[in-house]
């Protein structure tokens, strides 16, 4: 195509065609400065070559020049290290290859855990020399270790058996505890109650406002009835049961206590609205949600002043 040639396309033909010319021109000046021997050392391994290209670029900026970790020929750092939580920049200062530290955070991302020293022998590609040189500086963090090794750790420590170590010290048969008093710490120390038992019957007495009888604790689904005669409940513990204002508390307020519920909760607001104030207990015990059982259950707990 002669020069005149180029005056025959339109306008936007010329345009990519400068456009492709000077893509070339500067594809090739680009070329011959990386090029050139002496921006490269000639002792610099082949594939080290791009981080030296990068090298030099920055330099020729003024810019701090980058540190990159080489495949090959880099120094090695040893130092503590948890395989579950290491991050690739300290695998990679530890003398992994770049493909292995991608293989620890598969194997992690997967849900894989490194419980002792011996599982990271286990990684692929890992080699002999590799975990050898590695192993002394290996610590797995106590979140990640086995139970029965911190369970030993203690027992070889304090010097309990195992008996002991599983099951807190328990009170004797003579001794007893408060129901209304008693945090979890002190309720697992009663026969037959650990910590879940604990938990529910905080829950069920923070619920009720209290307890006035140990046959209560029944009421907690599948309860021990043999711890029953470990618990007590003292006059003074019976003065501090929090009362339900019912002529004051709305059907939200009234319904979250066990004895009550919705319904009587309902019926007793509805009552308050269509009559007024409840006085007494026989204002209540002609509807059929107030049998005498429940009004007999409720009685400790219920307040009429208004």
């Amino acid at each position: 195509m002669s020069f005149k040639d180029f005056f025959y396309f339109n306008k936007s033909d010329r345009k990519a065609l400068l456009f492709l010319l000077l893509l070339g021109v500067g594809a090739t000046i680009l070329f011959y400065v990386f090029s050139d021997p002496k921006n490269i050392d000639a002792n610099t391994p082949i594939h080290d070559t791009v981080f030296a290209y990068r090298d030099v670029h920055v330099d020729r900026y003024g810019q701090q020049p980058a540190v990159y970790y080489r495949v090959e020929g880099r120094q090695i750092e040893l130092f503590p290290f948890d395989p579950n939580t290491a991050d690739s920049t300290a695998l990679l200062r530890l003398g992994l290859q770049p493909w292995q530290v991608r293989n620890i955070y598969k194997y992690r991302a997967a849900g894989g855990v490194y419980r002792q020293r011996s599982d990271f022998a286990r990684l692929y590609g890992l080699t002999q020399k590799q975990y050898r040189t590695l192993e002394p500086y290996i610590h797995i963090g106590s979140d990640y270790q086995p139970a029965a090794e911190a369970v030993a750790s203690v027992n070889k420590t304090v010097g309990y058996g195992r008996d002991t170590l599983r099951f807190p010290v328990k009170i004797k048969s003579s001794e007893h505890i408060s129901v209304n008093t008693a945090d979890t710490n002190l309720l697992k120390k009663v026969p037959g109650i650990g910590s879940y038992y604990a938990r529910q019957i905080i829950r069920y007495r923070t619920r009720l406002g209290g307890f006035y009888s140990t046959q209560q604790l029944l009421e907690i689904e599948d309860f021990p009835e043999e711890s029953l005669p470990y618990f007590r409940i003292s006059k003074h513990d019976t003065e501090q049961i929090q009362r339900l204002f019912i002529n004051r508390l709305s059907i939200h307020q009234l319904k979250r206590h066990p004895y009550i519920g919705y319904y009587r909760a309902r019926a007793i607001v509805d009552y308050r609205r269509l009559k007024g104030p409840i006085h007494r207990w026989e204002d209540l015990s002609m509807l059929p949600d107030f049998t005498p059982d429940v009004i007999a259950r409720l009685s400790p707990y219920v307040s009429f002043s208004e």
